[in-house]
């Protein structure tokens, strides 16, 4: 599944991709990495709904280190999830048993998905308080899921870890993150 395109990956995102932003998608992961941002932002212009856009923006963004855009572009997705899924606008209101299926592809699991995204960057920007409020509130809603938020649990006591140790050769976040052997660190 490509998740940049789109192929094959509308139902996770919760409905189709218009031709028109499945073009531009297309366009932007063959584009030059510097042209790509425009061509996504493009994309998130003409089709807002469209899940797919947000989740390629703030890839992008999180890849290049770009952590307020990729934040920004995830805070936009979460909300037009949770528009789709009918979910509370505050994540913090989302409660278990609120009718959600999180575990079915479409807009609730994106926003979960998405949730978890949000925990990285925010660990990424040196925020590791918020990203555990995040992940523990993964964890609330769907024990157990599948998203890979467990492994940026880790990274998160990696960094409280190293907040309590002085700092060896690095700094801090970046080194815990890109750590050898660390599984998925960059991912989001």
């Amino acid at each position: 599944m490509n998740l940049t395109t789109g192929e094959a990956s509308d139902a996770f995102f919760g409905g189709e991709v218009p031709e028109a932003v499945r073009a531009l998608l297309h366009q932007a992961a063959l584009a030059r990495a510097d042209e790509r941002g425009a061509l996504l932002w493009t994309a998130q212009a003409i089709a807002p709904a469209t899940l797919a856009v947000y989740y390629a923006l703030y890839k992008y963004h999180a890849g290049r280190r770009e952590l307020a855009q990729a934040e920004q572009a995830a805070q936009r997705g979460l909300s037009e999830a949770a528009v789709q899924a009918g979910l509370a606008p505050d994540w913090a209101a989302v409660a278990p048993g609120c009718g959600a299926d999180f575990q079915g592809d479409g807009p609730a699991r994106f926003w979960l998905f998405t949730l978890k995204a949000l925990a990285f960057i925010r660990l990424r920007s040196g925020r590791p308080d918020e990203a555990r409020a995040l992940l523990a509130h993964i964890e609330l809603l769907q024990p157990g899921s599948r998203l890979g938020h467990d492994v940026i649990g880790a990274m998160v006591q990696a960094t409280a870890g190293l907040a309590a140790a002085p700092p060896v050769g690095g700094s801090g976040m970046a080194g815990a993150a890109e750590a050898p052997g660390t599984p998925g660190a960059r991912r989001a």
